[in-house]
């Protein structure tokens, strides 16, 4: 992979992540539900964006099998995980709770996404500032 295509690349996924995370935020009194996936897929989305700046194997494995799987997404948070510390890891886990007690199963109600929800900005932020420093 060349340069621009990584940038062109993480860029389009950052654009992602910032979507979702604003069409979760505007879903959690509506339909948690939805809420949940939306901000799963922003952390989701993140995690790309971070492992293709980064340029760690994930990334290059994504590229090569055509998607991500969710055995790279969680391999990519650990290998992330000990460039940027912990907090990643913790922020991946909330979005993964989300995903599988909010989308999956329905079990969550609109006040466990709301306190959820800054965990996934907070990573969305991340992101952003990893991608203006050029890291």
């Amino acid at each position: 992979m060349c340069g621009k295509v990584e940038s062109a690349g993480a860029s389009n996924h950052l654009k992602l992540a910032e979507k979702f995370l604003a069409e979760g935020r505007e879903l959690i009194d509506k339909d948690p539900v939805q809420a949940s996936e939306k901000l799963y897929k922003a952390a989701e989305e993140a995690v790309k964006t971070i492992a293709i700046t980064l340029n760690i194997p994930e990334a290059r494995k994504a590229v090569e099998k055509g998607r991500w799987t969710t055995e790279l997404l969680f391999d990519a948070v650990d290998d992330i995980s000990t460039k940027l510390g912990e907090d990643i890891r913790r922020l991946w886990h909330t979005a993964w709770f989300l995903h599988v007690e909010g989308f999956h199963e329905a079990r969550l109600r609109r006040e466990h996404v709301a306190v959820r929800y800054r965990d996934i900005e907070v990573l969305v932020d991340l992101v952003k500032k990893i991608m203006q420093e050029g890291l």
